[in-house]
């Protein structure tokens, strides 16, 4: 895994629980697209918001449901221990791999971070991404501390949080990162509208919101820039311009829950107090963005 696409569904959740039925559905249509992997309980999967039963719960609905298809999974929290503790219970339940990152009320230091990723390494037996989101955890790697971190057992990805818009600085940027770290871990876009940038730069993976929805759609733009072909890939991704500026102004989760239901995947309310929908005029906005994408 942590190589083409991998798709981050939303899990449906509100004041009354988790929509378990609507959350499968979702994974089965990850599934019949033929995501190369699945990314469970990420930010948009509302992992934040979940207690640990709940996060266990999902992961299972997510394993159970995936038909072989790798499952990654955050263990993401704000103590030691209770990264600790999902850590085991994503091995238990059958994930392919966790994703985990640096989250903290106090701000962390790069001792503090190394030691996070330190000690939840020494317990695992799966795989580990990291999870380099500064916009949730307002922490910032630098390229040695990626160094550091890439060199513990089990760390096989970065996720990282964008590129730059101009292709050549994008490129520069990734083998700048790569001058740190090992080759067997491979570095992996996140940010949808940086996506294609990111793959045409030479990032193996993107780590996609939208793919959780429109994996067909994703998809499509992952195997052209796989396959070399840029151009085109970048045109695909340019097309869908007014989504991600949705995405920039409001939050993914918040377009994307949106979207869902839209679609008529999920039922209204999908998020947990007290994040709030898209407001009426955005909306109406989304509705029309949505007649041009694809599965």
């Amino acid at each position: 895994m942590f190589r083409g696409l991998s798709a981050f569904p939303l899990t449906p959740v509100n004041e009354t629980g988790i929509d378990e039925k609507a959350f499968v559905a979702l994974i089965q249509r990850l599934v019949a697209a033929g995501v190369d992997s699945i990314g469970a309980l990420g930010s948009t999967g509302n992992y934040a918001y979940l207690n640990r039963e709940e996060r266990l719960r999902v992961l299972q609905l997510a394993v159970h449901s995936a038909e072989g298809i790798p499952v990654m999974t955050s263990i993401s929290a704000i103590r030691t221990l209770d990264v600790l503790r999902l850590a085991e219970d994503a091995q238990r339940a059958g994930a392919s791999a966790v994703l985990l990152a640096p989250i903290s009320y106090q701000t962390l230091t790069n001792e503090e971070v190394f030691s996070l990723y330190e000690q939840a390494t020494s317990s695992l037996s799966i795989p580990l991404c990291v999870y380099d989101n500064p916009g949730t955890s307002h922490f910032h790697f630098s390229d040695e501390l990626h160094g550091r971190i890439a060199e513990l057992p089990h760390v096989r990805s970065i996720k990282i949080p964008g590129v730059p818009n101009d292709p050549e600085a994008a490129k520069t940027r990734i083998k700048n990162l790569r001058e740190f770290i090992p080759p067997h871990v491979t570095t992996g876009v996140s940010g949808d509208s940086f996506a294609v940038t990111g793959l045409n730069a030479g990032c193996e993976a993107w780590y996609s919101v939208l793919g959780g929805l429109f994996p067909k759609t994703c998809l499509k733009m992952t195997r052209l820039a796989q396959t070399g072909l840029a151009d085109e890939a970048e045109q695909l991704s340019t097309r869908l311009q007014p989504i991600w500026s949705l995405f920039h102004q409001y939050g993914s989760l918040r377009v994307v829950s949106a979207a869902a239901e839209i679609s008529g995947l999920i039922s209204s309310p999908s998020l947990p107090l007290p994040l709030q929908p898209l407001n009426p005029s955005a909306r109406e906005h989304l509705q029309l963005i949505l007649k041009d994408i694809q599965e």
